[in-house]
């Protein structure tokens, strides 16, 4: 038996305690055969001394069995509750010490699969990275043509071409923008490295300031409610402004009927809400708009189906959790999220 293996460990274990349990019996049936005498004896005392010796024996076998087998597979319950405890997105390699010697090559071979797999999931978020980047320049020139055709005299037709061709081009910079924000989210880039110590309530109240204009063109009104003392926590101000910047969007895109957009930061824990009054979403529709190219068929506006799917990843980079609410338990729809405060680098992954 090779040294490590669960075969030796369990006889390494089990090999003292059954030979003491044997000891044991052999002493007390010499006591009874050489040092008692069977005139003093009744049958019936015999029989029973024979059962409870034989109860106890098998019972302390039992005991030994199940503590020998149960600390033999404790490497592997302690491997069971590793990977039950990761996140989705961790291909991180699992732990090999203290495995035993039959499970060790299983080990190997699942970390060399997450390994592969995390070659390959990487290099297709490189490629779609690269890609939108490299769109983005000539995206970004024939936005220009056509925003100089249209400063000219043009024939009625070709005007209405030439304004279609801008608002595709810039629907397709929006969502290169999107793809590229995704790469940065992702959490195997560890965007926790460029966290900075950020009071919630101030980085809102100039972040919605921005859009005061576009929800007065859509006679919305954005109210804002924040404690009057810092929420700190610690962010990647780029990607919480990308997310800040999605929830106002698809509230001022999508909220069908609404009137209002209302911001709210919370201090204990520090989160942030964003709400509208409109006609709210479907649960159906709620179990999925968080999912990437989704988007409801009642959806009015046009779009990638990417916002909330920013929205998660960047939660998930900034281990927060979050929340859609709708109709019938909230007058509309509101999107939570909950940060977990001012741990500069913490490893946090929430789940919905």
């Amino acid at each position: 038996m090779p040294p490590g293996s669960l075969a030796r460990h369990l006889v390494l274990r089990l090999f003292p305690a059954v030979v003491l349990l044997v000891m044991i019996d052999l002493t007390v049936t010499w006591i009874m055969t050489r040092k008692m005498t069977l005139e003093a004896w009744l049958l019936r005392d015999i029989f029973w001394t024979m059962v409870i010796g034989q109860i106890f024996l098998v019972s302390a076998f039992a005991w030994i069995l199940i503590s020998g087998v149960r600390s033999g597979l404790a490497s592997i319950n302690r491997l069971s509750r590793e990977i039950n405890q990761r996140s989705i997105d961790d291909l991180q390699p699992l732990g090999e010490a203290g495995l035993p010697t039959e499970v060790a090559p299983l080990v190997t071979h699942f970390n060399d699969l997450l390994l592969r797999l995390d070659d390959s999931m990487q290099a297709q978020k490189r490629f779609i990275g690269h890609a939108a980047h490299q769109l983005r320049t000539p995206l970004t020139g024939l936005k220009l043509e056509s925003e100089l055709m249209l400063t000219h005299t043009l024939p009625d037709d070709v005007r209405e071409r030439a304004e279609r061709i801008k608002n595709v081009t810039d629907r397709m910079i929006r969502l290169g923008q999107q793809l590229l924000v995704l790469a940065r989210a992702d959490s195997s880039t560890r965007p926790q490295d460029s966290f900075v110590r950020t009071d919630l309530s101030e980085w809102v109240r100039e972040s919605a300031a921005e859009w005061i204009p576009s929800a007065r063109a859509r006679h919305l009104d954005i109210q804002m409610e924040a404690p009057a003392e810092p929420v700190w926590v610690d962010v990647d101000s780029l990607l919480l402004e990308e997310l800040l910047s999605n929830l106002i969007d698809n509230a001022l895109r999508y909220a069908e009927g609404a009137t209002s957009v209302k911001l709210k930061v919370g201090a204990n824990p520090p989160s942030l809400s964003v709400e509208d009054d409109g006609k709210g979403i479907g649960a159906q529709d709620a179990e999925r708009v968080f999912e990437a190219f989704y988007r409801s068929p009642q959806a009015g506006a046009e779009g990638s189906g990417l916002g909330l799917a920013i929205v998660r990843e960047i939660a998930r980079a900034h281990g927060a959790w979050w929340n859609l609410t709708s109709r019938p338990e909230f007058p509309g729809t509101r999107i939570t999220l909950v940060f977990p405060g001012p741990r500069i680098g913490a490893k946090l992954t929430r789940q919905e």
